[in-house]
């Protein structure tokens, strides 16, 4: 029995150890089976992007790449625009580099900066590409399997990364899902600078704003190249996020930007000029307010909404045809005016709204000669005139040769050149001091400007004019060749300068009656002219012995004397055959106090002198300053030391313009053009600097920007609008010129006489007193075909003069805005329409 027993114990125990053996195989059979399916299946499981797994290669690859990748998407700096401007986001003014990179190209770029992988999986990558603005969800491959044990999960990561069997298909659709997870996991996402960019990219309504997009190839082949094609990804939508809109001549391609580049936008907040300060208003006089008896303003309020798409444009109807400045040809009101004694039909008379047609272009019209060699001729058929050249050619005016028209430098009293004449004035007063002490003069009656023309050789400059009168288009000429003039006369109203801002000016047989009416024309030069500058009066009375020319002398050398000027010399040019007399306006009251007869008369206390829009000349003489602190007791700085030196009498005191002491406002001012000049201007808006020689700032503060100017073969032509803070003598102070105007009517020049006009946040400020679109139709008046206006202002009023431009068919080659504010360059086209408006 206990044998039988140990029998059956011993089956059941060697039952018991087979059934366990069995269960044990089964077991081990189905673990080698899973490991198998695991091993020859490639799992994904999706992380999302604030997984914190790096190892010490993976941080080592990533910064390569990083430095890579910055390599390629940083540009030179944009300096007065948020972030920056692809060099190839707007045209050249040269045709050969006006081809735009493609978005293939823009892939290939980005694809040489990627880190090479399997050929098979980049086949995968290239057949599943998408656009860089659609989240890409960083992924990682793990598997658990008996035998990985002695490996850790990162190690079984890069080994098993080269296993590329993946079903494509349930891979997109788990891609999907992984993107609405991954938008919404970014929210809470605090690990990485990439993950907090790619938390603020804008959703598609935001990206259609744009008119820029860059589109690389997506590569979702390891988690480098995610990264690299990310951080480019995300600087675009970075632009999207800021509304930046950049256009180029409607062909839309451009490039990223680094917008953690210094910026010095308008308004923004790095640009080193803030806007302008409210209370700096209760500080500065404006012209308007000098001036009492300027012409009532049109009030006209801009709702914004008139119509603006599909503006109609037609040809002006009238009989000055190519020629027609709008205030000085208005034949209505000139058929109204009652005397033309004090020339008063060759004074502006503005109509009441200001015209929305555009000047025809003379038959034949060629782009303009560029300078210097404009100076000597100029095309024929842009200003075809011949009337100067048949009574002023013997005298060296003009000349008609073939298909130009040629100046040889002569004029009525240099006929043997203007070269000579300079420096035999320089030779008879050695005080005058060409381009030191005497910077800026006016020449009166300057004919063709060929006085003020050769003076750019001596470092001056020449504020020259003449009336539109029977000596036709004289002023034309001038503007033509690349000389500064304008459209004026001396007549019944003061010139449209500040008191005492001319050094010097000229008269060369200017054919103005100065001794008449009491002296009245005289008094307005006495009143332009610095106490201590020069009057040149060159003419027949001076040298010649003619019965009239006698009676003349007497009566000046009387009126001169009572005004207190003193003759300095009388000097003869042998080799012209003239003479020249030369004044010096005094520097004290001291003589008009010693009068006996006190005539002309002192001008009122209360007659303010600096007052010039549309206000009535008077027979008298304003005083002369005697405070230190005042404007005009101190001769400026010899030039061009006075350029960059703030005023003597700029008061500290008083706040500037854009809020800070006047003389810190004045030199901010100047650093912040020379910036923006420098690093934007000459090189970020697509301008041939070479081509451009006439310029007009049409609102200018300290003249910043036409002193920034300065190392260019330009002249700029400052405009202080009347309702603007009165700057203009600031301007002159410091060796420039310029003029007041009011941009609700047309401007005192000929047609097509500009290259280029700048408007620093004008048309904002106009939107409150008139329309855009005779302001826009002056503008185009007033450019050359080919030339170029720059507009900065508020986003608004760049939309505004986008949409105007476009219907007068320029091309506007660069628009550029960030919180509210803008920049835009555009270039006038050949186009005019074929039909006339209505004759009024």
């Amino acid at each position: 029995m206990p044998l039988q027993s140990k029998s059956r114990s011993n089956k059941r125990s060697s039952s018991s150890a087979s059934y366990a053996s069995t269960i044990t195989m089964v077991v081990f059979v189905a673990l080698c089976f899973l490991g198998v399916w695991m091993l020859t299946s490639n799992s994904v499981v999706p992380v999302p992007q604030t997984s914190t797994r790096a190892t010490a290669a993976t941080n080592s690859d990533e910064s390569q790449i990083a430095t890579k990748t910055e390599t390629t998407t940083t540009s030179t700096s944009f300096e007065d625009t948020p972030g920056d401007l692809p060099d190839d986001a707007i045209k050249n003014d040269d045709p050969s580099s006006k081809q735009e990179p493609g978005p293939e190209d823009q892939q290939q770029a980005v694809e040489s900066h990627l880190t090479l992988i399997d050929p098979s999986q980049q086949e995968q990558n290239n057949s599943t590409s998408t656009t860089t603005d659609d989240s890409q969800n960083e992924v990682v491959k793990a598997e658990e399997s008996a035998d990985d044990q002695g490996k850790n999960r990162e190690q079984r990561q890069e080994d098993e990364s080269n296993d590329n069997v993946v079903n494509t298909q349930v891979e997109d659709q788990r891609q999907q899902q992984e993107q609405q997870q991954e938008v919404e996991s970014t929210g809470t996402s605090e690990n990485t600078q990439t993950e907090a960019q790619t938390e603020s990219t804008t959703p598609e309504t935001d990206q259609q704003e744009t008119k820029t997009t860059t589109t690389p190839q997506n590569d979702r082949s390891t988690e480098h190249e995610f990264t690299d094609v990310t951080n480019q990804g995300i600087q675009a939508q970075k632009q999207d996020n800021d509304e930046i809109k950049s256009s180029t001549a409607g062909t839309g391609t451009g490039s990223n930007s680094n917008s953690n580049s210094g910026e010095s936008f308008p308004g923004g907040d790095n640009s080193g000029i803030p806007k302008e300060s409210k209370e700096s208003k209760k500080s500065w006089s404006t012209q308007a307010a000098q001036s009492e008896n300027e012409k009532e303003r049109r009030k006209d309020e801009r709702d914004g909404q008139d119509g603006i798409y599909g503006y109609t444009w037609q040809l002006c109807n009238v009989t000055s045809g190519p020629d027609y400045i709008p205030c000085l040809d208005n034949e209505k009101a000139l058929k109204q005016l009652h005397s033309t004694r004090h020339f008063e039909h060759r004074e502006r008379h503005c109509p009441e709204e200001g015209p929305t047609c555009l000047v025809p272009v003379p038959e034949g019209y060629k782009r303009s000669i560029g300078w210097p060699a404009s100076r000597d001729k100029i095309w024929y058929h842009n200003v075809p005139h011949t009337l100067l050249a048949e009574v002023k050619g013997h005298q060296n005016w003009v000349k008609v040769t073939g298909e130009f028209l040629t100046f040889p430098g002569g004029g009525t009293q240099f006929i043997h050149g203007a070269l000579h004449y300079i420096d035999f004035l320089q030779q008879a007063v050695a005080g005058i001091g060409w381009g030191k002490r005497t910077r800026v003069i006016l020449d009166v009656g300057c004919g063709v400007a060929s006085f003020g023309g050769f003076l750019f050789e001596r470092d001056v400059l020449a504020m020259s004019f003449a009336p539109k009168d029977e000596h036709e288009a004289q002023v034309q000429f001038a503007l033509e060749r690349g000389i500064p003039a304008i459209s004026a006369v001396m007549g019944s109203q003061r010139l449209p300068f500040p008191s005492r801002v001319f050094d010097l000016v000229h008269c060369a047989r200017c054919r103005v009656p100065w001794h008449a009416e009491g002296g009245m024309l005289l008094l307005e030069l006495n009143r332009v002219l610095r106490p201590g500058g020069y009057f040149v009066w060159s003419a027949t009375p001076v040298y010649q012995k003619l019965e009239e020319d006698v009676e003349i002398w007497k009566a000046m050398s009387s009126l001169t004397r009572s005004m207190c000027w003193e003759l300095v010399t009388i000097k003869k040019d042998k080799l012209n055959s003239i003479g020249a007399a030369i004044y010096r306006k005094p520097i004290s009251n001291e003589c008009y106090e010693k009068r006996k007869q006190k005539r002309p008369p002192l001008c009122k206390d209360d007659d303010d002198a600096n007052a010039a829009w549309y206000v009535p000349l008077q027979s008298c003489m304003h005083r002369v300053p005697v405070d230190a602190a005042e404007r005009g007791t101190q001769w400026p700085e010899n030039w061009p030391l006075r350029l960059q030196t703030p005023p003597y009498w700029l008061n500290d005191s008083q706040m500037g313009i854009y809020g800070k002491p006047a003389s810190q406002d004045f030199a901010a001012d100047y650093e912040h053009w020379k910036r923006v000049v420098n690093n934007s201007y000459m090189s970020r808006l697509g301008i041939s600097w070479s081509n451009v020689r006439n310029v007009m700032d049409m609102r200018a503060v300290y003249g910043g920007f036409a002193a920034a100017m300065k190392n260019l073969k330009v002249w700029v032509l400052n405009v202080v609008n009347v309702d603007s803070p009165d700057t203009l003598p600031i301007i002159y102070e410091r060796g420039l010129f310029g003029i007041y105007h009011d941009w609700c009517e047309s401007f005192g020049t000929y047609p097509r006489t500009y290259d280029l006009l700048h408007a620093d946040h004008l048309f904002s400020k106009l939107t409150k007193r008139c329309k855009l679109a005779p302001v826009l139709a002056e503008v185009d008046r007033i450019v050359r075909p080919g030339g170029k206006l720059i507009v900065r202002d508020e986003s608004r009023a760049i939309g505004e003069v986008e949409n105007l431009l476009k219907s007068l068919h320029w091309e506007v080659r660069l628009t550029f805005s960030k919180n509210q504010e803008g920049i835009l360059s555009a270039q006038k086209g050949d186009w005019r329409p074929n039909t006339y408006a209505n004759s009024s």
